[in-house]
């Protein structure tokens, strides 16, 4: 069986089907998912702390994902074969980056898994328990 791979439109699809979610959007009109007012994806615009290397030119394509822990983040911006990275200005801050356009390097089960790990990392206790056991989980 193949395995679909993600896309940017999975990203607003999996981060809006969340309940609680609002999208709202930055200054700059990018769009910021939160849950009880805070954020868990949120659409970067172009930053100085994250560039092409051959180029310098800043990445217009930069997603932020909440994680729950410094081990969660480093587990995946430390794996070579993750598109997950983070910058020294996400020194201590518990998220990743990953740019849109590696996102497909990720399948669409890794990439929800991320977005719903993100969206519990931010949600009240009762509404991740809530979301967990109407799971299963």
């Amino acid at each position: 069986m193949r395995r679909r791979k993600a896309a940017l439109a999975d990203v607003h699809a999996v981060a809006a089907a969340m309940p609680f979610v609002s999208e709202i959007h930055g200054p700059k009109g990018n769009p910021v998912y939160q849950v009880g007012g805070k954020s868990f994806v949120f659409f970067r615009t172009p930053r100085p702390d994250a560039v092409d290397p051959d180029t310098g030119e800043r990445y217009d394509d930069v997603i932020m994902i909440w994680v729950g822990s410094e081990a969660d983040k480093l587990a995946l911006v430390e794996d070579l074969t993750s598109p997950f990275f983070s910058t020294p200005h996400f020194d201590g801050h518990p998220s990743v980056l990953v740019r849109a356009s590696r996102l497909g390097e990720l399948t669409y089960a890794e990439l929800a898994e991320v977005i719903q790990d993100a969206w519990l990392a931010q949600a009240s206790t009762h509404r991740g328990r809530q979301w967990l056991a109407a799971r299963g989980l």
